[in-house]
């Protein structure tokens, strides 16, 4: 049999191959009001004196063949959010479903015939394998805790599989100091792929490799998901690597998702000052802008503690467009664009939703500084463009009812002379005394 054929060969439990139930296109993961909060515990008898809040309420769904790449800075909840979906984590509150079946609070034997659907990809290649077993062993510990029989052997099964992520059949019997980073990778990738799972979540599958290797990884995984018709919940902090393999793409912020979009629609437009502030820091491989002035927003300050979150929107403390309705409400995540969701009272490429509230917050005139005038004055080009477009869209969608004409021109004086909420924002009243600052801090960047 050639290896092409062979890639495509799933694995056979009792004579019966293992198919998927779940048709392209379909829910295969919902997630909704998901929570972990670790407690914290001192004294003599460990009362519990707080907790941290690692995933604190999110909601999405991963629909089957697609995805789903899960961005955001150390610390935000995304390792934790993916031994939650793969249950290796009890969760606090919330609701996990995998097929439109409950599992949130399955036990070990309730979970054990999920296990074959629903498989990992762990983030250090050097502590996910054992020392003291072979890649034979390794690789092949699935089928004997499922009591599966491959045709053919566990052997040849393994063999097979070590052949599909590129490395050599004769390496099964060596052990994984006989190998380098990449290569315990691929290791990790065939464990995960030896029961032929529906679901696979990766959790920084590059992070610790060479960039050279990365590509080759990355390669592997959408290879790998074009032959076998697998669903990926990608966990990753290099924002080109997300690009390069998911269609959907979400947003995490001190446990919580704060955006979730389309991946050209995230990268084109994004509406989260977060967001927005992620992608200023991706560099783009152009010669020709090596001379350019940088664009990049810094962020001030680190990441608050997720012991003790801020209130309202949990960005706000960073954010050059925060003001009084941030600090008090939590803005929902809701779908402002077809396909694009958001959690911000002020979002970026958009009109506000909470236009009432122009006045600037002292740590946001103090972060604007941060942000170079060139970024803003995009922003504003932009959210003119798109209010233009939206209200072109409305006019003739209400042709002949006459109802377009009041929300175009609620849009006008929401937009204002600009065409942006910057203008009510960042560039609004902390204009004039923040000018020299600003300039002041443009020139530091450079």
């Amino acid at each position: 049999m050639s290896e092409d054929k062979a890639v495509t060969t799933p694995a056979k439990s009792g004579g019966a191959t293992l198919t998927r139930d779940t048709a392209p296109g379909e829910v295969l993961l919902k997630v909704t009001g998901l929570q972990k909060h670790f407690p914290i515990r001192k004294g003599l008898l460990q009362r519990q004196v707080g907790a941290v809040h690692a995933v604190d309420g999110i909601d999405f769904e991963v629909r089957s063949g697609e995805t789903l790449g899960v961005v955001g800075e150390s610390g935000c909840g995304k390792s934790t959010m993916g031994r939650l979906i793969t249950r290796l984590l009890e969760p606090t509150a919330g609701k996990v479903e995998f097929e439109g079946q409950d599992i949130t609070h399955l036990g070990v034997g309730g979970m054990r015939p999920l296990r074959r659907d629903v498989q990992m990809i762990f983030q250090d290649p050097y502590s996910s394998l054992n020392p003291r077993h072979t890649i034979g062993t390794i690789v092949g510990a699935p089928f004997r805790l499922q009591d599966v029989t491959p045709a053919g052997g566990i052997k040849k099964e393994v063999q097979r599989l070590l052949g599909v992520v590129g490395l050599n059949p004769e390496h099964y019997n060596r052990y994984p100091h006989e190998f380098s980073g990449g290569q315990r990778q691929r290791i990790g990738i065939a464990r995960a792929l030896a029961l032929n799972p529906k679901l696979v979540v990766a959790d920084e599958p590059v992070s610790a490799l060479d960039v050279s290797i990365q590509a080759q990884v990355v390669n592997l995984l959408d290879d790998l998901q074009q032959e076998l018709g697998l669903t990926y919940v990608i966990i990753a902090h290099d924002l080109s690597v997300v690009r390069h393999v998911s269609d959907r793409i979400a947003v995490m912020y001190l446990g919580k998702i704060v955006e979730l979009a389309d991946r050209d629609q995230l990268y084109k437009s994004p509406m989260h000052p977060y967001t927005k502030a992620l992608l200023s820091a991706v560099p783009i491989p152009d010669p020709r802008r090596k001379e350019a002035k940088s664009e990049r927003i810094l962020l001030k300050g680190d990441v608050p503690s997720p012991i003790a979150p801020p209130s309202g929107c949990r960005f706000h403390t960073r954010c050059w467009k925060a003001t009084q309705i941030c600090t008090t409400a939590e803005p929902p995540l809701v779908e402002l664009r077809p396909g694009q969701q958001v959690a911000c009272h002020h979002p970026e490429n958009f009109e506000d939703q909470q236009p009432q509230d122009t006045v600037l917050l002292t740590v946001a005139k103090e972060a604007a500084e941060l942000v170079a005038d060139e970024v803003l004055a995009e922003s504003a080009q932009t959210s003119a463009a798109l209010a233009a477009e939206v209200r072109t869209d409305e006019d003739a969608a209400g042709s002949g009812t006459g109802e377009a004409a009041e929300p175009a021109a609620a849009a006008d004086d929401a937009t204002g002379p600009a065409g942006s909420t910057e203008s009510a924002g960042s560039t609004g009243p902390a204009e004039e005394p923040d000018e020299p600052a600003k300039g002041d801090a443009k020139g530091d960047d450079k």
